[in-house]
């Protein structure tokens, strides 16, 4: 779905563990065998996931103290992809072990918190929504062959020019195995479904032309793209502008620069775990001063390479 939406069995037993006091001797289960309390219960729940759940309940009350989605747009959301997955709907929230849509519209909810907190600082610009929404008019089918280096990425461009078949090449080179098998063939997509790099240089090519190496954080790409074509009763640009705002700023987004945003969050929020077991498991990790240095040289030496090679 193209969300960060975290797993419904830690959903649940983020619901289920708050739920509980470790003080509360309440039976929840009898037995002519004995009784089950609730102190048992949470310290089983606690002993198989507590740590994980932990750190998702902190997250989601840091989150909704930081930042507010409004309930429409959650239903908005929730019928977008309605919309997206039609009949298949309830099946998707069955594969992904939602008990209900109630359920999975919290997840929702929480998802698009956290889609706040990471791009709060990213900027898009008119002209970005305006190419965009351009490049929306038209779905193009490619291909292409993905490498791990540079070297051997212009290695590969170099045997195109020479006249070696795109498919053979492909075949031989391509770390993308589903696509290799298939002569590096990706399918059709539209604006937004590849990483920028790849959409950029993709949009910018005529057909059958073969791009120059273009990096991304995949590898080295060399593409070729094979087919354009119109798309037909692409919505008013007024209508979906904040849409595309959204999606182009996750776009702007990678994993590390996501971990970070949460970090920082959580070092704002001075937490104080009241739980003997947990009570570092907040605190940020700290090297030894001898990794430190390590790392500082290893980075500088980095530095002059990427100085060198650039």
């Amino acid at each position: 779905m193209k969300k960060l939406v975290m797993a419904a069995s830690l959903a649940a037993g983020v619901l289920t563990l708050s739920a509980c006091s470790s003080e509360d001797p309440e039976t929840v289960v009898e037995t002519e065998q004995g009784d089950v309390t609730k102190e048992e219960f949470y310290q089983e729940l606690k002993s198989q996931s507590g740590e994980t759940v932990l750190q998702q309940l902190v997250m989601k009350t840091i989150l909704e103290g930081n930042y507010d989605v409004e309930e429409e747009a959650v239903d908005a959301e929730l019928e977008s992809l309605k919309e997206q997955y039609g009949d298949q709907f309830e099946m998707v929230l069955q594969q992904n072990q939602f008990a209900d849509e109630e359920e999975f519209k919290e997840v929702l909810r929480l998802n698009m918190l956290q889609e706040k907190a990471i791009t709060e600082d990213v900027e898009v610009t008119d002209e970005e929504i305006q190419q965009r929404y351009e490049r929306m008019q038209t779905e193009l089918t490619a291909r292409h062959i993905l490498v791990e280096d540079e070297e051997t990425a212009k290695e590969v461009k170099q045997k195109l020019e020479d006249g070696e078949d795109f498919a053979d090449l492909a075949e031989e080179y391509s770390t993308d195995s589903t696509s290799a098998a298939n002569g590096g063939d990706l399918g059709t997509f539209a604006a937004g479904d590849m990483v920028p790099e790849f959409e950029d240089a993709a949009y910018n090519l005529e057909v059958d032309e073969i791009s120059e190496p273009v990096q991304s954080q995949h590898g080295w790409h060399i593409i070729q793209v094979t087919e354009k074509n119109e798309v037909e009763d692409v919505e008013p640009l007024e209508d979906i502008k904040d849409q595309l705002r959204r999606e182009i700023a996750m776009s702007k987004v990678d994993d590390q620069t996501a971990q970070e945003k949460m970090n920082q969050l959580q070092e704002d929020a001075n937490i104080d775990v009241k739980i003997d077991e947990y009570e570092d498991l907040f605190k940020p990790a700290e090297l030894p001063e001898e990794s430190n240095t390590e790392q500082s040289d290893s980075e500088e030496s980095g530095s002059e390479e990427s100085g060198a090679e650039g």
